[in-house]
């Protein structure tokens, strides 16, 4: 007889599971999160203009990202080996030349290319800190570099940006722009 509450209890929690996860599935995911072209904000410098999206949703707290290839500006040997490369050419310096880096960089995959991702603090013009992140990864002696910015979280700046370059959309473009082939 005592067994009964125990079993009852545990009936009604495996029964309340698929309940939650259906609450939590229906929530609007951030992937769903839409980034609108903008224009390329940066004057020239020694690389073509790339393309320029910002997220105006709520949830992703304003985040902008900027993506452009660099053909012929990669260590055609080894790549994007460390954070120091990322640092030096992920184009944070477009933004603020006010950056330091959150902590250590990560390997990452976009568009079937290796490199690196590391997470840093901006202070802009107007003193206000945003996250950032840069990426840069390469294929033979060709780099593909995004930097995103804004007032959310950096590991969040890093989600939208990860999933934003992996779209198909920008896959296609990546590897038109880097002279890929699908």
């Amino acid at each position: 007889m005592r067994r009964w509450p125990a079993i009852l209890a545990c009936v009604l929690a495996l029964g309340a599971l698929p309940g939650r996860a259906a609450v939590e599935t229906t929530q609007p995911a951030w992937r769903e999160i839409t980034f609108r072209e903008i224009p390329w904000p940066f004057p020239r410098d020694g690389w073509p203009a790339g393309r320029a999206f910002r997220c105006n949703d709520g949830e992703c707290g304003g985040v902008e990202v900027y993506i452009r290839p660099k053909l012929g500006f990669c260590n055609c040997d080894i790549g994007v080996a460390d954070d120091d490369e990322v640092d030096r050419v992920s184009d944070l310096d477009l933004i603020s030349s006010r950056f330091a880096p959150l902590r250590t960089g990560e390997p990452i995959r976009v568009a079937d290319m290796a490199g690196r991702v590391r997470a840093y603090e901006l202070r802009m013009p107007d003193n206000v800190r945003h996250a950032a992140v840069g990426i840069a990864v390469s294929q033979r002696c060709d780099l593909f570099v995004a930097v995103a910015h804004g007032a959310a979280t950096a590991g969040e700046v890093q989600r939208f940006v990860t999933t934003f370059v992996e779209t198909n959309e920008i896959r296609r473009w990546v590897q038109t722009a880097m002279q890929m082939r699908p």
